[in-house]
């Protein structure tokens, strides 16, 4: 019986799954259980940022549990593999936040984020924004917009509201009295790689300091080197100084691993007890985080994805002189880019008939197929990435 047969046979789904087991993968790579290779733009959803089975990684892993996974009494003793983490990610954080706690997931650390919030301003309602994505936990669907998908989980809660993204007028109505914070991503990934204006996060900025509101940046998806910056909130021209960050996917190359980082201010008001969990901050997870960061400072990876993403972006842009009918807006920054089709059912075609060619893509809401590679793909294979998608594209012009 084939690994797709046993899971289809015993486990849950939740998505719509392609035809495909994957076994191995070395770099941008990866071959199914048939040995068929495919090249991967999609990095396990921004994962992977290092490739896949990255020896850095890998070493890591091993060196780590060769000496200790999980402490006794977890968080309750030290360890030197989260000293060493916390020590490097000061380093590249913005210069205002000054403790971190670490977590399992970006969700889990939104989460958090929203909770403290709230639990430090004593105030419940939380500003977000239409098409956002936080997270699939209670908290964080309530601030994840929109609706049809958390109105199946979710019983109507009071204050929470939420405002077209990157309209600053809008978000300055919504912020009231009741308001414990504001919640953006720096650019949107599951909305569609949507980018605001260059100094829209500076008038944010300003107006939650003005107006006594906690700003949380969540840079799940755009930290870590992803968009050409070490945070994507250094792509503005005005340094910005969230009060809560938040931090995951790339931190660790593909190891289940998040962060949020506080300011001062903030960590003076939080108390023994406010937050926990058993495996935040293991070390085997610490250990492998802090080799993939020191990496990706040492290799200067932020401007590399820069150049990688120019690259791509033309690449893209001659895609749609080629097919200006089926190909829409293009957007991007770094190696999180995105290109719009007709309708959902068009993205479908085309993720399919980029699968049977050999590449993997994001089919995303709202007729988006994002592109989303490991940072170290080099330019000839984003050539044969997008040579393999002008393959499918023609595939499906000639279908229709």
């Amino acid at each position: 019986m084939s690994s797709i047969e046993i899971e289809d046979r015993l486990g849950i789904t939740f998505c719509n799954r392609q035809s495909i087991a994957i076994e191995s993968g070395e770099g941008c790579l990866v071959w199914d259980e048939d040995g068929n290779e495919y090249l991967d733009f999609t990095s396990g959803w921004g994962v992977t940022c290092l490739g896949h089975s990255h020896p850095l990684i890998t070493d890591a892993i091993i060196k780590q549990a060769q000496k200790i996974i999980q402490n006794p009494n977890s968080g309750f003793t030290y360890s030197p593999s989260r000293a060493k983490l916390l020590e490097t990610l000061s380093g590249v954080l913005p210069d205002n936040l000054a403790k971190c706690y670490f977590a399992n997931s970006g969700a889990e650390a939104n989460d958090a984020a929203i909770k403290l919030a709230r639990k430090i301003t004593g105030k419940s309602k939380i500003v977000s924004t239409l098409a956002s994505f936080h997270g699939r936990t209670f908290n964080t669907l309530s601030v994840s917009g929109g609706r049809d998908n958390t109105e199946q989980f979710l019983p109507a809660l009071e204050g929470n509201c939420f405002v077209p993204f990157g309209d600053f007028p809008a978000l300055s109505a919504a912020i009231d009295d009741k308001t414990a914070a504001v919640i953006l991503e720096p650019i949107q990934g599951e909305g569609g790689v949507r980018i605001p204006d260059d100094e829209y996060f500076a008038w944010v900025a300003f107006l939650c300091k003005e107006r006594g509101v906690l700003l949380i940046i969540d840079e799940i998806q755009t930290g870590f080197c992803r968009t050409g910056k070490f945070f994507a909130i250094e792509h503005s021209q005005t340094i910005i100084a969230p009060d809560i960050m938040t931090m995951g996917k790339g931190i660790a190359g593909g190891f289940p691993f998040a962060a949020f980082a506080v300011s001062a201010s903030v960590d003076k008001q939080l108390n023994k007890g406010d937050h926990g969990g058993t495996f935040c901050g293991n070390p085997l997870a610490c250990a492998v985080a802090a080799a993939v960061v020191n990496y990706l400072q040492a290799e200067n990876m932020a401007d590399k994805v820069a150049r990688s993403g120019n690259f791509m972006i033309d690449g893209l842009h001659k895609l749609r002189d080629k097919y200006p009918s089926l190909i829409g807006p293009i957007r991007g920054k770094g190696l999180l880019c995105a290109f719009e089709l007709g309708s959902d059912h068009l993205v479908t075609k085309v993720t399919e008939a980029a699968l049977i060619r050999g590449l993997l893509v994001t089919p995303t809401r709202n007729r988006i197929i994002r592109l989303i590679p490991p940072l170290i793909v080099t330019q000839a294979e984003i050539a044969k990435g997008l040579e393999l998608l002008e393959s499918a594209l023609a595939s499906v012009v000639t279908r229709h």
